[in-house]
């Protein structure tokens, strides 16, 4: 029979094993460690204040996925990464041999949770294979969807967004709105697009609108239409990409086109751009090769 002891040594051995093969791995395969999500990098990069308490529940312990201020100590599994650990961590696992731990305290944000007291016992789950864990949540509101995946760069491009739609007024025009993008640079182009379409509006018109206004105005009369053409003509079927990376390509067809043809639609623009495509797919599906222009 195996002492105490000897499983207190063994499961904290094998966390420090897990931890140390899962970061040689990601660095053969050119990766950033797998590190906890930094609860108040989050909370600064996305505007979060309003919070709410709700009382002690139980959660599940693999959407627990961030750190309030000890990111450094432990991987995105909660493995051990520094030494110090082992005294603590042995103390707590022969205080609760039955995984009968009080409860964490965690701040939930989304689906996902970021503990703030309880990296241990979380932990000592994990190896455990402990499911669920009793939590004293404190919830953070967000209008992002938090993954429980979210890693740095994720946390870029919702920061980015969040900066587009306050910026632009559309948080406060159309709340709901989420606008995606496969690279973060693309939200102040967007934002470009909108602030344009003001300067346009407001020449039109002769007088000044709010930002929530013209960000209302740009949604509903330029976006959504080019949303339209976009998947009339399944444009993203054929780019596999974004609508808004589709968007911003198309707004830059139209811009390239203008000192020739002027003003065109989204519409004509997503047609002109079809048709090469649906060429070279109907080519390729033939087997016969494209035809040469007669020059």
């Amino acid at each position: 029979m195996i002492h105490l002891e000897q499983q207190v040594a063994t499961t904290y051995g094998k966390a420090r094993r897990k931890e140390a093969y899962h970061r040689l791995g990601r660095l053969v395969r050119g990766k950033r460690p797998s590190a906890l999500v930094d609860f108040e990098d989050l909370r600064d990069r996305l505007g979060l204040v309003e919070q709410s308490y709700l009382g002690i529940r139980p959660i599940e312990a693999d959407k627990i996925v961030g750190s309030v201020s000890r990111a450094d100590d432990f991987d995105r599994d909660f493995n051990p990464r520094r030494d110090h650990i082992r005294a603590r961590w042995s103390q707590l696992e022969r205080a609760f041999p039955d995984s009968n731990f009080p409860p964490i305290q965690v701040y939930k944000v989304g689906e996902v949770y970021f503990v703030s007291d309880g990296h241990h016992r979380v932990g000592i789950a994990r190896q455990r294979g402990v499911e669920l864990l009793d939590a004293e949540i404190t919830e953070v509101f967000t209008r992002y969807e938090i993954p429980v995946d979210v890693d740095f760069r994720k946390i870029i491009h919702l920061e980015q967004e969040r900066i587009f739609m306050e910026e632009s007024g559309l948080a406060r025009a159309r709340p709901e709105v989420h606008v995606e993008f496969t690279r973060p640079q693309g939200y102040p182009e967007l934002l470009d697009s909108v602030r344009i379409h003001g300067y346009q509006l407001m020449m039109e018109k002769g007088r000044v609108f709010s930002p929530e206004s013209i960000a209302g105005h740009w949604y509903d009369t330029v976006y959504v239409p080019a949303l339209d053409a976009i998947r009339e003509k399944r444009l993203r079927e054929m780019i596999s990409c974004t609508d808004g990376d589709v968007f911003l390509w198309l707004n830059q067809k139209r811009q390239e086109v203008f000192p020739e043809r002027g003003a065109t639609t989204f519409e004509d623009a997503a047609l002109e751009e079809m048709l090469p495509h649906s060429k070279r797919l109907r080519t390729k599906r033939s087997g016969a090769p494209e035809k040469p222009s007669e020059n």
